[in-house]
């Protein structure tokens, strides 16, 4: 019975130490985890990346650091690390295949805070979605579009899909088209919007605003009005331009562009004629 006693507590001050030791590793392992991180965030700023970037890079090494110091935690109880390792290769890869998606969305993620296509402040359309950039994070691109709606699209949409980035120029195009009646000569036309988009706020005298004939329909000519202004005015030239459309033609006394169809059919029997339409 001694024996059986003191072998007992043997091996439980054995374990005991074991689980000591243990708690000891992780605590210092995981100050020493959070040190590292800290510092490498330091040393990521100070090369005046972005931080987002920065915080992707750090939770993706720190995922690592943690996986390392697990492991070596059941090296420290006699686990074979080996078999462990094989064992998280297994379940890593049935969690690639069952994320697919996520791990898409992280890839795509990474992508786009390396090539940088755009920024946080950026007015993009991306993935189908127009709007402000608020944040690119690990799985999805936030945007606040302007109708105040924030949306969430998946990095892996984003990067796959064509992405246009309005703001990375300095300035850029306003379309507009405008209707003409046949009655009105599209040299005059063309005469009055120039003098009008002159004194329109903000639209820029280089590149000079292209105002042409675009296409003839049935209704009459259409004209594309295309003044060039600063990403910030856009919206404002925008509708300043159509006001001043509407303006011109109304002091001219433009008519309305207006369809006009003829219609031929034939009664049968007595009295059968030509009937002629116009609407």
């Amino acid at each position: 019975m001694n024996t059986t006693i003191q072998t007992g507590l043997a091996l439980l001050t054995a374990v005991g130490l074991k689980v000591l030791g243990a708690i000891v590793i992780w605590f210092v392992g995981r100050w020493l985890i959070r040190f590292a991180l800290k510092l490498m965030g330091r040393a990521l700023d100070r090369q005046s990346l972005d931080r987002t970037l920065v915080v992707y890079v750090q939770s993706a090494i720190g995922i690592l650091l943690n996986v390392v110091l697990v492991v070596a935690l059941l090296g420290f109880f006699g686990v074979e690390t080996a078999s462990f390792a094989a064992l998280l290769v297994g379940v890593g890869l049935a969690i690639g295949a069952a994320w697919s998606g996520l791990l898409a969305n992280f890839a795509a993620g990474f992508f786009l805070l390396v090539l940088r296509p755009f920024k946080a402040g950026d007015y993009v359309e991306v993935g189908g979605v127009t709007g402000t950039v608020e944040s690119i994070g690990l799985f999805t691109t936030t945007l606040n579009t302007p109708a105040n709606v924030v949306a969430i699209v998946g990095n892996a949409k984003v990067f796959g899909d064509t992405i246009q980035n309005y703001t990375r120029n300095d300035y850029r195009r306003v379309d507009l088209t405008v209707g003409l009646s046949h009655e009105v000569d599209p040299s005059e036309a063309i005469a009055l919007l120039k003098e009008g988009i002159a004194h329109i706020a903000n639209v820029l005298p280089a590149p000079v605003p292209i105002i042409e004939v675009f296409e003839f329909t049935l209704a009459g000519p259409t004209l594309v009005v295309r003044p060039f202004c600063a990403n910030e005015h856009y919206w404002q030239v925008y509708f300043d331009t159509n006001r001043m459309i509407r303006s011109t033609f109304g002091k001219a006394g433009f008519p309305a562009p207006e369809s006009h169809h003829t219609v031929r059919g034939r009664l049968e029997g007595e009295g059968a004629q030509n009937i002629r339409t116009a609407a």
